[in-house]
């Protein structure tokens, strides 16, 4: 099924990249992608297959990742679903009932388009789509 949904990463809330990436390059042997920022953060992609782990380290106080922190602490932030068709997704989210954080996409990280849907309405999980 190449069409079908998968997870297109999962995204972990740290507070220092350079502390965390020493687990996924000592201990796993893995080597990062180099650093971007997007959304208030600083982001380390980590290869895992067909998947990836982002890392990702508020640059600012008032970020989605430091208030995210703030609150919970670090870990997991969120997980991304990679879709065939993320407007279509989106439209039937929305008839289906579910709290759109982006009510049309924007663009994230590499330059993908993305959307989140709000955790309130899916079982506590911030969840990302992108194509």
């Amino acid at each position: 099924m190449p069409d079908a949904p998968r997870i297109a990463h999962i995204g972990i809330a740290v507070q220092n990249l350079d502390e965390a990436l020493q687990f996924y390059r000592d201990v796993l042997g893995l080597v990062p992608h180099p650093a971007e920022v997007a959304d208030g953060a600083t982001i380390v992609s980590l290869p895992f297959g067909e998947s990836e782990v982002e890392l990702l380290e508020a640059r600012d106080a008032d970020s989605p990742i430091a208030k995210f922190i703030a609150r919970r602490g670090p870990g997991i932030h969120h997980v991304c679903y990679r879709v065939p068709d993320l407007d279509a997704a989106l439209q039937q989210a929305r008839r289906a009932g579910y709290r759109l954080v982006d009510e049309v996409p924007r663009t994230g990280a590499g330059g993908c388009r993305i959307a989140f849907l709000h955790p309130k309405s899916t079982a506590g999980i911030l969840i990302e789509l992108t194509e």
